[in-house]
C-alpha cells in the first residue's frame, strides 16, 4: 500500500510539474509602434489606445526591421522610451 502511495504521489507530482511549465511557455511577445519588445509572462489584455501588438512567444522579426528587445518586470508597457505601469 506505501508503494501505491509513493507511486500515485510521484505521479501528481510530475503532472503539476508539467502543468506548470505549460502555462510558463504560454507566455507572449508584445511590440509597440517604436520597435520595443519584450516579453509577458501573462496573457494581458492590453488597451487598443497602447498601440501595441501582441505576437506568439516563438515570434522573431524579420531581418531588416528596427526592433530591440527591452525588458522589464512587472505589469505595463514601453512607450517613448519610458515603462508605463498598469
Amino acid at each position: 500500500m506505501k508503494l501505491l502511495n509513493a507511486i500515485t504521489f510521484a505521479a501528481l507530482t510530475g503532472v503539476s510539474a508539467v502543468a506548470l511549465i505549460s502555462t510558463r511557455a504560454s507566455a507572449g511577445i508584445v511590440c509597440n509602434s517604436d520597435g520595443d519588445c519584450w516579453h509577458t509572462q501573462t496573457d494581458y489584455q492590453y488597451q487598443p489606445s497602447f498601440g501595441l501588438t501582441v505576437h506568439p512567444n516563438d515570434w522573431k522579426w524579420n531581418e531588416g526591421e528596427k526592433h530591440a528587445w527591452r525588458e522589464h518586470k512587472g505589469k505595463g508597457y514601453w512607450k517613448g522610451g519610458s515603462w508605463q505601469t498598469f
